[in-house]
């Protein structure tokens, strides 16, 4: 049985958020932000708040989990007048052909690459922000920094490996209640890597944000313009990572995984692009002089040729030991176990040695609570330098060395106009000054 719910067009457009109210006045809260697409739970579905929102323009996705009649929700979500359905969890895929959801929020690995949807999610994320340890002090990152706890990783190479839209839905830890740094830090988190999180706040946030709370509603309306600023600049989600280096990996070698090589390489300020093993070629590495292969044992023939002729052509290559792989990439876990962890230690310890203080895009001071993303134009005119600072204070005092030579460069933040920045240069290339970030923000140099 094929169940036709009908689907606004333009679903990449859509900016989602779970919402806990089934009231049609509370969606006032969302007209006038970019968000146009609302998760609603199943006791909340209500045919007055799904026909005010198609009134607003808003897309409205019935949320589905294990144990029912998927079947007969999809039939209720129709009756109801929803856009479509939101499957959130494990499904059989007898039962994701017949209802044809708007998106699956499933598991990582679960996740269905080269299927026919158009929006690729997963429930399944880290909450971002510095990890502290039981004693309060902040756990250390492989560059004596707070390590800090991010998605990023898994999403660059989701990126990488597809053009579709992404979704990460986890939600905030239960028994929590956050700031508005917290979620304006997850909104970023995703955002740079060209990704989207779907709104979800803790218990307490949300009474006070549909009770009208003043305090809430000034909150949400940083959360709306933050939103806002990464959605007028769309095209960064397009652009491509940059840098020279390139990590090899895929689904089967760690890819999947918080807290891997990539997040590792991240956390030193180094800029790196994913490369799926699946997808190598000489074009994916094309500008890189440093590849790191921890995917020995999942590349064909074809593939090992082109990293033979990227090191007979002067590049260097780095590669995991024969047979090596993560023990823990059949399961469900998405952050690695001792044992992964312990087998990383002597291809960071070398990729370490190697890499040493050199500049392969662009090198980061006084960073220490932020991650960053380096992107770039095809033609290599404009890059682009994503910034999130994951304390809950500003950062003064930032400066960056990018390769190359630009002419011009601003940033960029979601609190007002593009700020023009004085580059100069250094001999790695072109420097800029950053005075003061408070959570997000982008330079960009041409």
């Amino acid at each position: 049985m094929l169940l036709a719910l009908l689907l606004i067009t333009g679903t990449a457009d859509w900016v989602p958020a779970r919402w806990m109210s089934n009231d049609p006045k509370s969606l006032d809260l969302v007209a006038g932000t970019p968000v146009n697409c609302l998760l609603v739970e199943e006791r909340l579905w209500s045919a007055p708040f799904a026909g005010r929102a198609k009134e607003l323009g808003i897309a409205t996705l019935g949320v589905v989990r294990p144990g029912g009649d998927p079947v007969a929700s999809a039939k209720k979500a129709a009756a109801t007048g929803l856009t479509g359905l939101a499957l959130e969890g494990e499904f059989d895929d007898a039962v994701v052909a017949e209802i044809k959801p708007a998106v699956e929020l499933t598991t990582r690995r679960r996740i269905r690459w080269d299927g026919p949807a158009d929006i690729l999610g997963t429930r399944q994320g880290l909450w971002p922000g510095i990890q502290i340890q039981e004693s309060g002090a902040a756990k250390a990152a492989p560059t004596g920094g707070p390590w800090i706890e991010t998605n990023t990783g898994f999403l660059r190479f989701a990126r990488a490996l597809t053009d579709k839209t992404i979704w990460t839905a986890n939600t905030p830890p239960p028994k929590t209640l956050f700031s508005a740094e917290r979620y304006l830090q997850a909104i970023a988190d995703a955002a740079i890597a060209g990704a989207r999180w779907v709104l979800a706040f803790d218990g307490d946030f949300t009474r006070r944000l549909l009770e009208g709370e003043a305090m809430a509603l000034r909150d949400w309306k940083r959360i709306a313009a933050e939103l806002r600023y990464f959605e007028s600049h769309r095209e960064w989600a397009g652009l491509a990572s940059a840098g020279q280096l390139a990590l090899v990996e895929d689904t089967g070698s760690g890819a999947l995984m918080s807290g891997g090589v990539l997040d590792m390489i991240a956390a030193k300020h180094t800029p790196v692009r994913p490369v799926p093993g699946s997808k190598l070629s000489d074009d994916r590495m094309k500008g890189a002089k440093l590849a790191v292969n921890v995917d020995p044992a999942g590349l064909n023939a074809e593939q090992k040729e082109v990293l033979r002729r990227f090191a007979r052509a002067g590049g260097t290559l780095l590669s995991g030991p024969p047979g090596w792989n993560f023990p823990s990439a059949s399961g469900d876990a998405i952050t690695l176990s001792k044992e992964d962890t312990d087998k990383l230690d002597g291809i960071w310890r070398e990729m370490n040695a190697v890499t040493g203080r050199r500049n392969l895009g662009v090198r980061l001071f006084n960073v220490s609570s932020m991650l960053s993303n380096l992107l770039a134009a095809p033609d290599g005119k404009q890059v682009v330098l994503h910034l999130v600072n994951y304390s809950n204070y500003p950062v003064e005092a930032i400066t960056a060395h990018v390769l190359g030579s630009f002419q011009k460069a601003a940033l960029y933040r979601p609190e007002g106009p593009p700020q023009p920045l004085k580059p100069f240069p250094v001999e790695e290339g072109t420097g800029v000054e950053i005075d003061r970030l408070a959570v997000v923000g982008t330079v960009v140099l041409e």
